[in-house]
């Protein structure tokens, strides 16, 4: 091990330490604490907006030499309209009803006992993500609300923003009487952070992965410790047979075109034979509209003119793009067996006027988020009433689909007796 690696090693596991005994603290902080923590957040990046400015002007000309592109840029600038979005951010989460100590499914047993279970934090969670500075706010207010210490580790090319955040964190912390190593962001640069944070299983409890599918591989081949995350959003509408053509349409375009690089965006439409010539004649024109390339299998062609031949690389494709795969299927039984084979688990609808094929199409389709008659933009924390979200997972342990204040909890079973023993 070099000197470098030596440094980095202890730099981590003196971060770990600080936050396994901060996690300690925040699990039986009172809610009121966690809110103060989270309004005085609010209120020092409110009036440390020019620090903030100087530190976020430093990593743009940082990225700006190093030759980062307008897109990335873009992502790591922090506007007035961003710091307003992050100041809303940390108001809402402070509103949302802590989940800790929550016991449910209390029941007396035979032997006279009460048996339930209450929701506790995880402990330490580790995040991971690139680019953009407001995920600092994100991830360090959700964690600090469910009662999680949290390490967060930013993309390098944010490094001088995230560290100006961190700060105003902290301020809210102390005012609240709370640890101030609960929010902790990794004070260096050097990759090998990465590797040390989520191979500590002493110290981290959960991964949180938020950027690039190779990203997100790296660190899931790599852990030692559990990880939350989703690789891929390769998302499917099918319209059934008989679906409202209205509904169909107008699903089938919004799920594509209402954002094009985004997890939850439809990059695959199955159509139902019996509806493809009147779906997809009237799809035409408005995916050309859009500028939207349309890769599609031999039926498909047939009734669009110019799209392109769709391989099997496009089945298993997310675009984050103006690209659309299209299919047409017998009918449902094929749609749910394509859905299965080349889903990534994330989110898939069915528009169908069809009771028994909808409630069919919820049951048998295994994806994290499953719809009838909704656009699959719909995913999102937000749009699913958590107030707000750390990711979307599409694991099948732990938390499934949008990640808010629940997802970053755990649960114990608890028993209330008076003097019971066991005979």
């Amino acid at each position: 091990m070099t000197e470098a690696e030596k440094i980095v090693k202890l730099q981590m596991q003196e971060l770990g330490q600080q936050a396994r005994a901060a996690s300690r603290l925040m699990a039986s902080a009172e809610t009121s604490a966690k809110n103060t923590a989270l309004l005085a957040a609010m209120e020092a990046i409110d009036s440390m907006r020019t620090a903030l400015a100087e530190a976020n002007a430093r990593d743009l000309k940082a990225g700006e030499e190093k030759g980062l592109d307008a897109a990335m840029l873009d992502r790591l600038e922090l506007t007035d309209a961003r710091i307003e979005t992050m100041l809303e951010g940390l108001k809402q989460v402070a509103s949302l009803a802590d989940p800790i100590g929550e016991i449910t499914d209390l029941r007396y047993m035979p032997s006279g006992i009460q048996v339930g279970r209450m929701r506790v934090p995880i402990g330490v969670i580790g995040i991971i993500y690139e680019s953009r500075p407001n995920v600092t706010v994100e991830a360090a207010s959700l964690c600090l609300k469910s009662g999680n210490a949290t390490i967060l580790r930013g993309g390098s090319e944010a490094f001088y923003s995230n560290q100006a955040i961190a700060k105003c964190i902290r301020k809210g912390l102390e005012t609240a009487g709370l640890p101030e190593t609960a929010v902790q962001v990794v004070g260096t640069t050097d990759r090998l952070a990465v590797g040390e944070l989520i191979t500590m299983p002493e110290y981290v409890d959960v991964i949180v992965p938020r950027g690039g599918k190779g990203l997100i591989e790296r660190i899931s081949k790599d852990a030692k410790v559990a990880v939350i995350k989703h690789l891929d959003g390769i998302c499917h509408v099918y319209i059934d047979d008989g679906a409202d053509i209205t509904k169909a349409v107008n699903i089938a375009l919004n799920a594509k075109t209402h954002r094009y690089g985004v997890c939850n965006a439809m990059e695959s439409l199955l159509v139902a034979e019996s509806m493809a010539e009147t779906i997809l004649g009237q799809l035409e024109q408005l995916y050309n509209d859009f500028d939207v390339e349309i890769r599609g299998c031999e039926k498909t062609r047939a009734i669009m003119s110019e799209a392109k031949p769709a391989t099997e690389e496009d089945w298993n494709t997310e675009y984050l793009g103006p690209v659309l795969s299209i299919k047409v299927v017998a009918g449902i039984d094929e749609a749910i067996e394509h859905i299965n084979t080349y889903s990534s688990q994330h989110t898939d609808t069915i528009v169908t006027e069809d009771y028994s094929r909808g409630r069919r199409f919820l049951r048998e389709v295994d994806s994290s988020s499953v719809m009838i008659n909704a656009s699959t933009r719909f995913a999102d924390g937000f749009e699913y009433g958590l107030g707000a979200e750390i990711g979307i997972s599409t694991d099948k342990i732990h938390a499934r689909g949008p990640v808010g204040l629940e997802g970053l909890t755990s649960q114990k079973f608890v028993v209330l007796g008076d003097g019971h023993i066991r005979k």
